[in-house]
């Protein structure tokens, strides 16, 4: 299964049509507010309003076999922890291997943000490079997982 944490993800169309392609069911798991899609394969899931109550409900399912498609680093970690595949929506996969230091920069930067109101940015923006290393990725673990690897 592929699980989707919807919210302000720029990459929906693209998970749905490989995964479709793939034959996967998928979650996209949401606050609300987003159009659902009529595909048999994609369930639309609406979680009620609430800090993380999404980032929960995705963590408390995905298992090992499963993807995982989020920005959300902790989230990341919880899915990892429970054996899922997880994929930043740029194409970079968060491993047992990376998670550690993914989730020391993401506290570092944190603190530099809170200690420094200059540095209060959002990021570099979503580019169509992103979008094609992650059309790249997922293809490449759907595969793998199909293998069994």
């Amino acid at each position: 299964m592929i699980y989707v944490d919807a919210d302000a993800c720029p990459v929906k169309a693209e998970v749905e049509r490989v995964g479709t392609r793939h034959g996967m069911r998928m979650f996209v798991v949401s606050n609300g507010g987003l159009r659902p899609s009529q595909n048999p394969l994609v369930e639309n899931v609406i979680v009620p309003e609430g800090s993380d109550v999404a980032d929960m409900w995705i963590a408390d399912r995905a298992t090992a076999g499963d993807v995982v498609i989020t920005g959300d680093i902790p989230l990341a970690a919880k899915c990892i922890e429970s054996g899922a595949r997880v994929l930043k929506h740029n194409g970079e996969a968060l491993t047992e291997a990376n998670i550690g230091n993914v989730l020391a920069t993401r506290d570092l930067m944190a603190d530099l943000r809170s200690a420094d109101s200059f540095r209060q940015g959002g990021g570099k923006p979503f580019s169509k490079a992103d979008r094609s290393r992650f059309l790249d990725a997922l293809e490449r673990e759907l595969q793998r997982i199909k293998r069994g690897l």
